[in-house]
């Protein structure tokens, strides 16, 4: 067999995951180093950085130009992080492994805590889920849109554009940059598929099927299929404020959810206990909270 080509956005955070997942197949298959072979694409997300993604069409942004080059034969399979995929994707295209899930909280860097923020605070995030979930804590914050990969973001910080920023501790973690403070997911639940290495491939390509397999963790893969489960029953987009997070405890899938109006003032939460694979309670779960969410909430999301 020929040596695989393995799509992935060109950003350092993105390389290195692409990298993480070539050495785990090549270590799992026996390959010698540098045979699964990187390829970046560049990608809109990464060349419009001036406005938020929802207005410029939504997570597809990360997705499309590696779809096309999955979909044309010009890569085998394709590296994404989890939370970038949208929850409806291609028949042609198959999520075909995950790795383990790193550290899923978000970090706060700028400042000690979000309490520690001084009043009226600028903090930088292009984070529907984010800016819902601050707001909500902090009314008294100001909220700006920031984009660009992690090192813009924390320069924004040191040249004082914004006092603070919330990224996801995976990403720095995959970067080896340490800083921040880790916030408990009971405060700031994460975003549906946080710290999780999405691995796709042609629907058709079993070969590739088996080979990715190989390397994928099953729980991580269980826990956020019910992720993207209730996200998909709610209809939301990158553009709606919610968070999820599912994790096995006890033979059990444990998920909770929030959606949150734009402004943080209304919340509404819920939680659910499922077997492995059974996708029902996630998706009943969105119905039930969408059921009781104020219009300022249903409205962000087209399962309404």
């Amino acid at each position: 067999m020929m040596g695989l080509k393995l799509g992935t956005r060109g950003s350092p955070l993105a390389l290195a995951q692409a990298r993480k997942v070539a050495s785990a197949i090549e270590s799992a298959q026996r390959w010698p180093d540098g045979y699964v072979e990187i390829i970046a694409i560049k990608t809109t997300g990464d060349q419009v950085q001036d406005r938020p993604l929802a207005e410029i069409g939504g997570k597809a942004l990360w997705t499309k130009e590696l779809d096309r080059a999955l979909l044309a034969g010009e890569v085998d399979f394709c590296v994404h992080s989890m939370k970038d995929v949208e929850s409806v994707r291609p028949k042609d295209i198959h999520i075909a492994a995950v790795r383990p899930r790193g550290d899923a909280r978000d970090r706060i860097i700028g400042a000690e805590s979000i309490d520690s923020l001084k009043k009226g605070a600028v903090v930088g995030t292009s984070s529907p889920r984010r800016a819902a979930q601050l707001l909500r804590m902090r009314p008294d914050l100001k909220i700006v849109p920031l984009r660009g990969n992690v090192e813009t973001r924390l320069k924004k910080i040191e040249d004082g554009e914004v006092d603070a920023t919330l990224l996801a501790a995976a990403g720095l973690k995959r970067l080896d940059i340490n800083t921040g403070t880790a916030i408990p997911t009971e405060i700031l639940l994460p975003a549906p598929g946080q710290a999780v290495i999405a691995i796709e491939c042609r629907t058709n390509n079993t070969m590739t099927q088996s080979v990715l397999s190989s390397i994928n963790n099953q729980i991580t893969y269980d826990c956020v299929m019910a992720e993207r489960a209730f996200t998909r029953a709610l209809g939301g987009t990158c553009a709606s404020p919610v968070a999820a997070f599912c994790v096995l405890e006890d033979g059990d899938l444990r998920m909770r959810g929030q959606l949150f109006s734009e402004d943080g003032a209304d919340m509404v939460e819920g939680r659910t206990v499922f077997d492995c694979g059974d996708h029902k309670p996630p998706e009943a779960l969105a119905r039930e909270l969408l059921d009781k969410a104020p219009e300022s909430i249903r409205r962000l999301f087209a399962a309404q």
